[in-house]
């Protein structure tokens, strides 16, 4: 489900891009936040909780809270919901704390 038309707000999708989500190729659109990609593509968990790991998704999609933390392109702790999509994108759902991979 993608909002396509808004009472106040204007719009115009980007180009068409594909991206990589826990290994699986989607589409979304160039510009978009990560989040709203995801949530398109049917996506509705984005992590699970560091200390019970409980599944969570988006909460605010502000970037205020830690609830769509995710690993993009190998750097975790990405706040996808202000994260604006680009072609090409590795984005991986993150357990716990989330670990740099050097």
């Amino acid at each position: 489900m993608r909002i396509e038309k808004h009472p106040i707000l204007e719009f115009q999708p980007g180009r068409k891009v594909k991206f990589i989500f826990n290994g699986q190729e989607l589409e979304g659109y160039e510009g978009e936040t990560i989040a709203a990609a995801l949530h398109a593509a049917g996506i509705r968990i984005m992590r699970e909780s560091a200390h019970l790991h409980r599944p969570r998704g988006l909460f605010c999609n502000i970037g205020n809270c830690s609830s769509c933390l995710m690993v993009v392109n190998g750097e975790p702790n990405v706040r996808v919901c202000v994260e604006r999509l680009q072609a090409g994108m590795v984005v991986e759902t993150q357990k716990g704390k989330g670990e740099l991979k050097c």
